[in-house]
This record gives structure tokens, sequence and C-alpha cells, in this order.
């Protein structure tokens, strides 16, 4: 009997009519394979199934260790997908994963984060954008129109009368604020000038027996002179510092306040020009709700537009009350001072700081003594 020559593996593979190769070519692959391992090395004994190497569709691999005696095999199986390679390196590091057909992994658990909540916030601002460029369109074309002569505007012609005269009472504040800081800076000149010369004759008067009496005339005047002249100062900055207070911070504080009365009055009559023009048009399906729509905006802006009339009435009241009444001290203390100082009455001056509560600097009265630096 002849002896049957040893035949190669590969020839053995077995092909149908059409060209494809027959599901038989698993067993002998797995065969080969559970050959070509060394024995007794521990490894898992593997079986690998494969469908197609397409990326369609999974394979299943079989692991399990190899039988010892008297004990029977048990096979763990998991979900691989062929056509993803870092999916395999990630389930076999022990990668809690789910691999679908499709080839793509989902984790199981972890942190979720919801694509809502991140588009929120950039809505939210895409939304404020449209607004505000819908507002400032329409509050542009009221301006451009009525200084073109075309559009209608709403006029308080009281409110606007009081506003016009406050912004002029405004200016000619400010002109004598800065005319009384100029007569500040002089009179400071003076006095020091004054005070410098007082001190050269004080000098002379020890220096000059012949002319003692004379020099110390002039210096004792000269001294004179010059703190009647700090006690004016002392009276003038006061005045100063009153009006700058009066001008700068209660005038402005209302004229910010009519700033944004005249802003809400220019949205008022925008968003009723858009409803008249609404209102003017056809009535169907398309336009009734935006009529609606428009008719809110405008019930919105009309509500501010009253609220802000009424604000700058209430403060345009109160200034003029506070006006008044600072003016008022502010005017009887000028005068009195001036008066007393050019009339060499140096009682009548001092008394007139005192009335009004005005404490001098003395000289060098802001600077630390010598135990207050230790």
């Amino acid at each position: 009997m002849a002896q049957e020559s040893p035949k190669n593996s590969a020839a053995e593979i077995p092909v149908t009519s059409n060209g494809q190769l027959e599901d038989s070519h698993e067993h002998s692959f797995n065969r080969d394979l559970k050959c070509s391992l060394p024995v007794g090395l521990g490894l898992s004994e593997t079986k690998i199934t494969s469908h197609g190497f397409d990326g369609a569709k999974e394979g299943v691999v079989e692991a399990g260790q190899f039988p010892n005696k008297g004990s029977s095999p048990s096979p763990k199986s998991s979900v691989i997908s062929p056509s993803s390679a870092a999916a395999s390196r990630l389930a076999g590091q022990g990668s809690d994963l789910i691999i679908p057909t499709g080839g793509r992994a989902q984790q199981k658990s972890g942190p979720v984060v919801l694509a809502d909540e991140v588009k929120n916030p950039a809505m939210e601002k895409l939304e404020l954008v449209r607004k505000w460029s819908l507002n400032t369109y329409k509050c542009t074309r009221q301006i451009i129109s009525e200084k073109l002569g075309r559009g209608s505007r709403t006029v308080d012609l009281e409110l606007e009368a009081q506003i016009d005269i406050l912004r002029d009472n405004k200016k000619k504040y400010e002109n004598i604020l800065r005319l009384a800081q100029t007569l500040s800076t002089q009179l400071f000149q003076m006095v020091h000038t004054q005070r410098q010369l007082g001190d050269a004759f004080a000098d002379l008067s020890l220096k000059s027996l012949e002319l003692h009496e004379e020099f110390g005339y002039n210096a004792d005047t000269q001294k004179l002179l010059a703190k009647n002249g700090e006690t004016l100062l002392g009276a003038i900055n006061f005045f100063i510092a009153s009006v700058n207070t009066l001008v700068n911070k209660t005038i402005e504080d209302t004229l910010l306040t009519v700033k944004q009365y005249e802003s809400a009055r220019i949205e008022y009559d925008a968003y009723r020009t858009d409803l008249e023009e609404l209102n003017l048009g056809p009535r169907d399906a398309n336009t009734l709700p935006k009529i609606e729509q428009s008719q809110q905006l405008f019930q919105v802006h009309k509500e501010k537009y009253d609220k802000m009339r009424n604000d700058v009435s209430i403060k345009l009241k109160f200034l003029e009350e506070n006006k008044v009444k600072v003016l008022h001290n502010q005017l009887v203390l000028f005068h009195n001072a001036i008066a007393a100082y050019f009339a060499g009455n140096q009682k009548q001056l001092e008394q007139t700081l005192k009335q009004f509560h005005i404490k001098l600097k003395t000289p060098g009265a802001d600077a630390p003594s010598w135990l207050e630096e230790q």
C-alpha cells in the first residue's frame, strides 16, 4: 500500500464555481494556527471566526484557558469590530466599551455634556445682538427722518422749556465758576506777594535803625492785608466748591436723566411710527401677527417713556429747590466777604466765615508733625 504524500495546507483551500472561498477554510486556518502555537505556554485557546473584512460585519473572538484534566473549559466572548484597531486595543486594556457594527465606540459611563446647554448662552447672545441691531436701526431711522423733516416727534412743551432753561443756566454757572477760579488764583498770588513784601519790610526795619518805624509800619500793614486776603481766599474757595458741586454733580446728574428721557422718547417715536405704518397696510394672516407684536413693543416703550418723563419732572423740581437754597447762601457769603475785605473790616470778615462755618487752613497744617512721622 502506497504511503500518501503530505499535502500543503494552502493547496486544500476549496474554491466554488463563482470564485469565492468556502466556509471550510476557517476550520483549516484554525487548525494551522493551533499547530503553530507551542504547547504548554499557558496561552489562551483562540478561535477566530470571520465573515468578511468589509468592516460592515462583526467578528467573534472566543477566548478561554486550556482545560485541565477533569475540568471543562469556560469560554468567554466579546464583540469586536475588525475595522477598528484602536478599539481592539482599548478592549484588550479592559475599557468598558460597546463597539457597534458601524465601527464607532460608545462609552457606557462618564460625564455627559448636553448640546442644548452649550448652545444656550450663544443663542442668548445672538438674540440680544439681534434685538440691539433692530432697535438701533429703528432709532437711527427715526433720528434721520426727524432731521430731514419727514418724521413726527412727541414733544412735551412745558418739560422741553424747563430742560432748555436748565442747559442755559448750566452754561452761565460754568462761566461764573471759571471767573471765580481766576479770581482765587489772582488773589492767592497777591496774598503771597504781600506776605513776602511784609517779610522784606520787617527785615529792613531791623537792619535800618534810622528807618525802623517806617519799615515796621509797612511790614505790619502788608502782613495784615495778607491775613485778610487769606480769610477772603477761604471764603472764595468755599464758594467755588459749592458752585462746582451744584454744576458738575447735581445739574449733571439731572442732565444725565434728561439724556435717558430723550433716548426713551426716540425709541417711543420709532416704534410708534412702525406701528402706524403697519396699521396703514393691509390686514391679513401674515400682517396680523406683526401688528400684534409691534403693538406690544410700542406699549413697552410707551411705559418706559412715561416713566422717564415723570423722573425728569421730579428731578427738575428738586433741582430748582436745591439750586435756590445753595446759591442764596453762597451769594450772601461772597458779597459779605468781598465787602468786608475791601472795607478793611477784619472783624466783619471773620464773622462772615464763622456764620458759614468755614475753617481756614493754617500754613503747614496739612503736614504731619515730627512726632506723627516717628
